[in-house]
């Protein structure tokens, strides 16, 4: 199997899983896009160097989560932050109300308010069914503190989506 027929074989066996974990973190689609396809680009480039010490799937979502606080650490993500902070009045009035009424859309809402630290396990524990060590490992905290956050987590969700029941939430 050649190089090329290799990374797509992996692009179709990941990219779905790797542009959650993009957008979850940078709540945009476009940059989430491009940071998947980077992820991809730096593998091609670089998959000589790659040491098959454990999963696929967990190495090139490290390569994913890396380049997502890369981003969020960069001068265009905070010069796009201060850009919706000022037009974010015209964009709501803008919106659909029945979009805004589909449960997906009002429970992602409610996982991308959550803070960066509390937002990681919610959506590798519920969304992309990652047991506490395997989430532990990936973000390279202990269990306990996975488990804390993911208590923290799910209360402020409950807050947040006071007026529906998300039997995920409530019991667990």
């Amino acid at each position: 199997m050649s190089d090329t027929e290799y990374l797509e074989q992996l692009m179709e066996l990941h990219t779905e899983h790797l542009f959650r974990i993009a957008y979850y973190y940078t709540k945009d689609l476009q940059i989430a896009e491009d940071i998947v396809q980077d992820v991809f680009i730096k593998f091609y480039h670089h998959q000589k160097y790659y040491e098959e010490r454990g999963e696929m799937r967990a190495y090139l979502a490290r390569m994913t989560i890396n380049k997502c606080k890369d981003y969020l650490k960069s001068w265009a993500f905070r010069k796009i932050s201060v850009q919706h902070k000022l037009f974010s009045k015209q964009k709501s009035v803008l919106q659909d109300t029945l979009i805004q009424q589909d449960e997906q859309t009002i429970l992602d809402e409610a996982i991308l308010k959550l803070p960066l630290k509390l937002r990681e396990p919610i959506v590798y524990f519920y969304l992309e069914d990652m047991t506490i060590k395997e989430i532990a490992k990936l973000l390279e905290i202990p269990e306990g503190t996975v488990k804390s956050r993911l208590k923290k987590g799910k209360e402020l969700l409950k807050i947040d989506l006071h007026d529906i029941e998300w039997e995920v939430l409530f019991h667990g």
